[in-house]
């Protein structure tokens, strides 16, 4: 069979030169660049499938070349977004073999990158994420959490998995602040509004107890009605569900609306964009100013509806 053949080749198992050197890079990667758990296990998927479909063709990760790489990516197709952390994981990987042996050639060298196009994040309007806010029924233990953690999420600016792995530790009421975990395993202190720990304390007051009974001592801030831990997926169920209540189209929801949409009313309303920067926990202030264009977005529909000459 040819190398550049596109065909798929299911059968083809993983060898266990290839899973050691998966394996290696893995935990290379982690120790030196501390990346998240998540993106660790999306490169350690990447780099099995290529090395299950390099073994339908003889080849192995050791003895890939240009071409081989060019022919999977062809034969592959899948968002540019999952293009580009595909080939993030190659670059690292190959150029980390690269350095192990000083005399290996990196096939991913003159590989094109793709481009990625540059879409803005979704924000809510102000008076949506009032209505969202009052959607949980509060007088049951379940409509109390969800109260406070879609209230903590647009008054803080978390990311959902930052929301969702909140320890209870990590919330100090008499001072105002969480201490949060973010990317990379950066922890940093984040204002909490006084609405927002009005819900909190109702939440742990009146809710967290009965969610926890039977349970022990669960170290998680926000707790299921199994009193386990929160995930990532019961959120964005939960936020989708209240969305529809208030006739928000769930196509105009994702799990980071709140964090947006707290991002854009913030600039707004005339927030620094170095201050926003370290309450969202981004590294770089590029990064932030994404949402400048979303708030200059808004007030462009906004003169238009409202200008006589709009």
């Amino acid at each position: 069979m040819s190398i550049a053949d596109p065909s798929p080749t299911p059968a083809a198992v993983l060898a266990a030169g290839d899973a050691r050197l998966i394996e290696r890079f893995i935990e290379r990667v982690w120790s030196e660049d501390g990346l998240a758990e998540r993106t660790l296990e999306a490169y350690r998927r990447d780099l099995e499938q290529l090395a299950r479909w390099l073994a339908g063709r003889g080849r192995t990760l050791d003895t890939a070349g240009r071409d081989d790489l060019s022919a999977y990516h062809g034969s592959q197709p899948v968002s540019v977004r999952s293009m580009a952390r595909r080939q993030s994981a190659f670059r690292r990987f190959y150029a980390q073999l690269a350095r192990d042996d000083g005399g290996r050639e990196d096939p991913t060298l003159l590989m094109q990158r793709p481009r990625m196009p540059r879409g803005l994040p979704k924000a809510l309007a102000e008076r949506e994420i009032e209505a969202l806010l009052l959607a949980p029924d509060t007088t049951t233990p379940l409509g109390l959490r969800d109260r406070a953690m879609l209230e903590l999420m647009y008054a803080s600016g978390l990311r959902v998995s930052e929301l969702v792995d909140l320890p209870l530790s990590g919330l100090n009421p008499r001072q105002g602040v969480l201490r949060v975990t973010g990317k990379g395993g950066k922890d940093r202190l984040v204002p909490v509004g006084e609405e927002a720990l009005a819900h909190i304390d109702a939440y742990l007051r009146d809710a967290r107890p009965a969610l926890a009974r039977g349970h022990g001592q669960p170290m998680a801030l926000f707790l299921s009605r199994r009193g386990d831990a929160m995930t990532r997926q019961m959120f964005w169920t939960l936020v989708k569900r209240y969305a529809l209540v208030v006739g928000i189209a769930p196509k105009r929801v994702s799990p980071h609306v709140l964090r947006h949409s707290f991002a854009t009313h913030l600039l707004n309303h005339g927030a620094d964009l170095r201050a926003l920067q370290m309450l969202l926990g981004h590294s770089a202030l590029s990064t932030t100013q994404i949402y400048t264009l979303v708030a200059k977005e808004g007030l462009k529909r906004l003169h238009a509806q409202h200008h006589p000459r709009g």
